[in-house]
């Protein structure tokens, strides 16, 4: 009988901020896998440090930072054959994702490779994008606004005509493209709208108004811009 495959949301990065079945369900897994870059520590493994057993088999997924393309597909393929591994032998996975597993989550990708061949359970987490408005104090939308999603990474003309689009937005993924992305805010008279947060729920976390943000920004970073309902305060 095949094992199940979960796929872990722990949050923003806060371990308080992990679900009570996220904790539930890493504290009984045999076999653990997280995402780790190729230098440094595993954020996630650092969330969900005091749940995961001494016992635990882990399956480090090491993915090399670069801002290069490099053959990520091998990178997950790779990792979908050892936790297959452990499926096929009945054992239970519990992978680990930081924010939500299906809200631009790496698990996704293990997700393809292996839900048509063995069960699969999600265990939603709290996304990066409503960390960040907590700990901003800053309602996003309200009543019928729309919310726009955008990563930075996406090229300028189409960052300014979803901006252009909405009544509110959520920039990802900023990091390196801080620069350029506070430009399009300007040029698009939003700055006065716009926060910056970067670290959400850790300790360093750092929430700003876009003017008074970094010139750099980590990867773990977003600018929120707020809609205009006149009957929120903010």
């Amino acid at each position: 009988m095949s094992g199940t495959l979960y796929g872990i949301g722990l949050g923003p990065g806060d371990p308080d901020l992990m679900t009570l079945k996220a904790h539930r369900l890493i504290s009984a897994a045999k076999v653990v896998a997280y995402p780790a870059p190729d230098t440094g520590d595993s954020f996630a493994r650092s969330i969900a440090a005091g749940a995961i057993s001494s016992s635990a088999i882990e399956i480090p997924i090491v993915i090399p930072m670069r801002v290069a393309r490099f053959p990520a597909q091998s990178v997950y393929d790779e990792a979908a054959d050892a936790i297959g591994a452990h499926l096929d032998a009945g054992t239970d996975v519990a992978v680990l994702c930081e924010g939500d597993p299906f809200f631009y989550g790496s698990f996704m990708y293990l997700f393809g490779r292996l839900a048509e061949r063995h069960k699969a359970e999600i265990v939603p987490g709290v996304t990066s994008m409503t960390a960040c408005a907590a700990m901003a104090a800053r309602p996003l939308c309200a009543r019928n606004e729309i919310l726009t999603v955008v990563p930075a990474t996406v090229d300028e003309a189409l960052l300014r005509d979803r901006l252009q689009a909405s009544g509110a937005a959520v920039i990802m993924k900023v990091g390196r493209h801080l620069a350029r992305v506070r430009k399009v805010i300007e040029d698009l008279n939003l700055t006065s709208r716009a926060i910056y947060v970067a670290h959400a729920s850790l300790p360093q976390q750092t929430v700003v108004p876009l003017i008074d943000a970094p010139e750099t920004a980590p990867y773990f970073s977003m600018i929120l811009i707020g809609g205009t309902d006149p009957y929120v305060k903010t």
